[in-house]
Protein backbone atom coordinates (compact mmCIF):
# COMPACT_ATOMS: atom_id res chain seq x y z
CA UNK A 1 0.00 0.00 0.00
CA UNK A 2 1.77 3.83 -1.12
CA UNK A 3 1.55 5.38 2.11
CA UNK A 4 -0.14 8.99 2.22
CA UNK A 5 3.34 10.14 4.32
CA UNK A 6 5.25 9.40 1.55
CA UNK A 7 3.02 11.22 -0.79
CA UNK A 8 2.55 13.94 1.25
CA UNK A 9 6.92 14.52 1.40
CA UNK A 10 7.53 14.80 -2.33
CA UNK A 11 4.59 16.69 -2.62
CA UNK A 12 6.02 19.30 0.05
CA UNK A 13 9.35 18.42 -1.62
CA UNK A 14 8.34 19.42 -4.89
CA UNK A 15 6.02 22.48 -3.27
CA UNK A 16 9.38 23.69 -1.74
CA UNK A 17 11.53 23.91 -4.79
CA UNK A 18 8.94 25.65 -6.62
CA UNK A 19 8.67 28.56 -3.93
CA UNK A 20 5.82 30.46 -5.82
CA UNK A 21 3.33 30.58 -3.12
CA UNK A 22 1.95 26.82 -3.29
CA UNK A 23 0.61 25.52 -0.51
CA UNK A 24 -0.55 21.28 0.04
CA UNK A 25 -4.67 20.99 0.86
CA UNK A 26 -5.28 17.68 0.70
CA UNK A 27 -3.49 14.05 -0.03
CA UNK A 28 -6.21 11.35 -0.17
CA UNK A 29 -5.19 7.40 -1.07
CA UNK A 30 -8.29 5.13 -1.86
CA UNK A 31 -7.53 1.56 -0.86
CA UNK A 32 -7.09 0.57 -4.49
CA UNK A 33 -4.24 3.49 -4.59
CA UNK A 34 -6.37 6.47 -5.79
CA UNK A 35 -3.91 9.20 -4.85
CA UNK A 36 -5.58 12.54 -5.35
CA UNK A 37 -3.40 15.42 -4.46
CA UNK A 38 -4.92 19.15 -3.92
CA UNK A 39 -2.47 22.21 -4.15
CA UNK A 40 -3.27 26.24 -3.94
CA UNK A 41 -1.28 29.08 -4.38
CA UNK A 42 -1.20 32.05 -1.80
CA UNK A 43 -1.08 34.46 -4.93
CA UNK A 44 -3.49 33.31 -6.79
CA UNK A 45 -4.78 30.05 -8.85
CA UNK A 46 -2.28 27.09 -9.17
CA UNK A 47 -0.88 26.88 -12.90
CA UNK A 48 -1.25 23.43 -15.27
CA UNK A 49 2.57 24.02 -14.94
CA UNK A 50 3.10 23.10 -11.32
CA UNK A 51 0.55 20.53 -10.78
CA UNK A 52 2.46 18.69 -13.53
CA UNK A 53 5.96 19.45 -11.77
CA UNK A 54 4.34 18.02 -8.28
CA UNK A 55 2.46 15.17 -10.19
CA UNK A 56 6.09 14.18 -12.18
CA UNK A 57 8.21 14.44 -8.54
CA UNK A 58 5.15 12.34 -7.35
CA UNK A 59 5.08 9.90 -10.01
CA UNK A 60 9.02 9.26 -10.58
CA UNK A 61 9.56 8.63 -7.00
CA UNK A 62 7.10 5.82 -6.29
CA UNK A 63 7.63 2.04 -8.09
CA UNK A 64 4.59 1.21 -10.31
CA UNK A 65 6.54 -1.90 -10.67
CA UNK A 66 5.91 -2.52 -7.00
CA UNK A 67 2.57 -1.14 -6.70
CA UNK A 68 0.85 0.05 -9.65
CA UNK A 69 -1.62 3.42 -8.73
CA UNK A 70 -3.69 6.07 -10.24
CA UNK A 71 -1.89 10.07 -9.83
CA UNK A 72 -4.12 13.32 -10.30
CA UNK A 73 -2.94 16.61 -9.06
CA UNK A 74 -5.61 19.50 -9.06
CA UNK A 75 -6.19 22.96 -7.13
CA UNK A 76 -9.48 22.20 -4.74
CA UNK A 77 -11.80 23.83 -6.42
CA UNK A 78 -13.87 27.31 -5.57
CA UNK A 79 -16.94 25.58 -4.28
CA UNK A 80 -14.87 23.02 -1.85
CA UNK A 81 -14.72 24.14 1.59
CA UNK A 82 -11.32 25.27 2.76
CA UNK A 83 -9.26 22.68 4.41
CA UNK A 84 -5.67 24.73 5.76
CA UNK A 85 -5.16 27.80 7.39
CA UNK A 86 -3.38 29.02 4.03
CA UNK A 87 -6.83 28.87 2.47
CA UNK A 88 -8.17 31.27 5.32
CA UNK A 89 -5.66 33.64 4.65
CA UNK A 90 -5.30 33.73 1.03
CA UNK A 91 -9.10 34.75 1.31
CA UNK A 92 -8.99 37.53 3.87
CA UNK A 93 -11.07 40.33 1.93
CA UNK A 94 -13.22 37.70 0.48
CA UNK A 95 -17.22 36.98 1.03
CA UNK A 96 -17.19 33.59 2.80
CA UNK A 97 -19.95 31.30 4.18
CA UNK A 98 -19.31 30.08 7.44
CA UNK A 99 -20.86 27.11 9.27
CA UNK A 100 -20.86 26.35 12.71
CA UNK A 101 -20.54 23.28 14.55
CA UNK A 102 -24.46 24.68 15.66
CA UNK A 103 -26.05 24.66 12.39
CA UNK A 104 -25.73 28.23 12.37
CA UNK A 105 -24.68 30.08 8.84
CA UNK A 106 -22.97 33.36 8.92
CA UNK A 107 -22.13 35.32 5.53
CA UNK A 108 -20.00 38.13 5.69
CA UNK A 109 -15.84 39.46 4.73
CA UNK A 110 -13.34 37.42 6.20
CA UNK A 111 -11.43 40.38 7.94
CA UNK A 112 -8.85 38.07 9.86
CA UNK A 113 -7.46 34.56 10.19
CA UNK A 114 -5.11 32.83 12.88
CA UNK A 115 -4.82 29.71 13.71
CA UNK A 116 -7.40 30.06 16.65
CA UNK A 117 -9.71 31.90 15.40
CA UNK A 118 -11.15 33.81 12.78
CA UNK A 119 -12.99 37.00 12.23
CA UNK A 120 -16.10 37.90 10.14
CA UNK A 121 -17.52 41.31 8.79
CA UNK A 122 -21.61 40.89 8.48
CA UNK A 123 -23.33 43.72 7.16
CA UNK A 124 -27.19 43.53 7.32
CA UNK A 125 -29.86 46.17 6.14
CA UNK A 126 -32.71 46.60 8.83
CA UNK A 127 -35.17 49.43 9.24
CA UNK A 128 -34.93 52.06 11.92
CA UNK A 129 -38.49 52.25 13.52
CA UNK A 130 -37.82 55.71 14.77
CA UNK A 131 -36.81 57.47 10.93
CA UNK A 132 -38.46 54.45 9.00
CA UNK A 133 -35.38 54.50 6.56
CA UNK A 134 -32.97 51.56 6.07
CA UNK A 135 -29.63 51.39 7.78
CA UNK A 136 -26.64 49.13 7.50
CA UNK A 137 -25.43 47.31 10.42
CA UNK A 138 -21.88 46.10 10.80
CA UNK A 139 -21.71 42.92 12.93
CA UNK A 140 -17.62 41.99 13.83
CA UNK A 141 -17.69 37.50 14.84
CA UNK A 142 -15.15 36.35 16.12
CA UNK A 143 -15.37 32.70 15.91
CA UNK A 144 -12.81 30.03 16.89
CA UNK A 145 -11.52 27.28 14.62
CA UNK A 146 -12.98 24.62 17.10
CA UNK A 147 -16.74 26.35 16.54
CA UNK A 148 -16.36 26.11 13.01
CA UNK A 149 -18.06 22.83 10.65
CA UNK A 150 -17.55 24.77 7.08
CA UNK A 151 -16.20 27.58 5.46
CA UNK A 152 -16.83 28.21 1.83
CA UNK A 153 -15.76 30.84 -0.74
CA UNK A 154 -18.78 33.14 -1.64
CA UNK A 155 -18.06 33.05 -5.73
CA UNK A 156 -19.72 36.38 -7.68
CA UNK A 157 -19.10 37.03 -11.39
Amino acid sequence: MILKKEVVKLAEERIKELDNGNYLVDVTISAKNSIRVKIDNLNGGVSVKDCVSVSRNIEHNLDREQEDFELQVSSPGLDQPFMVMQQYVKNIGEQVSVTTQSNETLIGELVKASKKEISLRELKVEKNNTTKKKEQIENIHHLLMDEIRETKLIISF
